[in-house]
């Protein structure tokens, strides 16, 4: 009979989580997706409530179902979501075009990488997310008001 071998899971949930060597663009990437699939989503949902117009349902009307506090959280998240994903996605751009990553080499070992331009483009675009969410939270936490 064939010997059955099991192999443990004792990182648990972090095991998981963690991700293992991922880099900080691993995860970048990650975000960048589930973002761009949260801002579908809501774009479908916003199709659907102004959809609903044409059948006499006004959702917005003030007071009503779409002016509760956690839409207004909700919104807030849309936003972040939209900060984050159009500032990474203009350093992917940059990347992508050759403009941040410099001129290509021959690949010689000892090889040199590219995550030492890279690294800090990603610092500098999340650096300027979270300024620009930073600024439009202030209008949708009411202390612009």
């Amino acid at each position: 009979m064939a010997e059955i071998r099991r192999h443990d899971n004792r990182l648990g949930l972090w095991g998981w989580l963690g991700g293992g060597r991922w880099g900080v663009e691993r995860y970048a990437y990650i975000l960048h997706r589930l973002t761009g699939l949260g801002i579908l989503l809501y774009f479908l949902i916003h199709i659907v409530v102004t959809s609903l117009r044409a059948a006499g349902i006004y959702l917005w009307v003030e007071g009503e179902f779409l002016h509760q506090p956690i839409f207004r959280f909700g919104e807030f998240l849309v936003f972040a979501a939209f900060a984050y994903h159009a500032f990474n996605g203009v350093r992917l751009v940059l990347v992508e075009l050759g403009i941040a990553v410099g001129r290509p080499i021959e690949p010689v070992y000892p090889y040199r990488t590219s995550l030492n331009v890279q690294r800090p483009l990603l610092i500098i675009m999340m650096i300027l997310a979270a300024a620009f969410l930073v600024a439009g939270g202030y209008d949708f936490l009411g202390l612009g008001k």
